[in-house]
């Protein structure tokens, strides 16, 4: 078994002692994200289409990184702090897996890191 550390700046740095992500073999686990913009550091403005927008960016970047692509994605959980935003979210997130969506838990949270609307975490597979 092959367990690797992943990290790139095109991503924000984790905000505790966590990896972006960890690739094991042809799996990779990616750590919750948050939107956090990587070039400022901060969480980016707006509301839930823009922190979902931002989210999965940081998601994708994660993941060209170790050599995946939201294709491989097969697994997502994500955190939102109001359920009612669901469908706003949805739009956005339809634009990132357009065909063979991957499997995907969502629940509704009370509090997020830094007051974040979302947070989503995945797991990819490569073939």
């Amino acid at each position: 078994m092959t367990r690797i550390a992943v990290f790139t700046d095109k991503a924000p740095k984790p905000i505790g002692p966590y990896s972006q992500a960890i690739k094991v073999n042809n799996m990779l686990f990616v750590s919750g994200q948050i939107p956090i913009d990587p070039a400022t550091g901060k969480l980016v403005e707006g509301g839930i289409r823009e922190q979902t927008r931002r989210v999965l960016e940081n998601i994708k970047a994660i993941l060209e990184s170790a050599g995946f692509s939201l294709s491989d994605v097969a697994w997502v959980f994500v955190a939102l702090r109001d359920l009612s935003k669901f469908p706003e979210f949805n739009e956005v997130y339809s634009e990132y897996f357009r065909e063979s969506p991957p499997a995907r838990i969502t629940v509704e949270v009370s509090n997020l890191p830094g007051g974040a609307l979302i947070e989503i975490s995945v797991i990819a597979v490569k073939g």
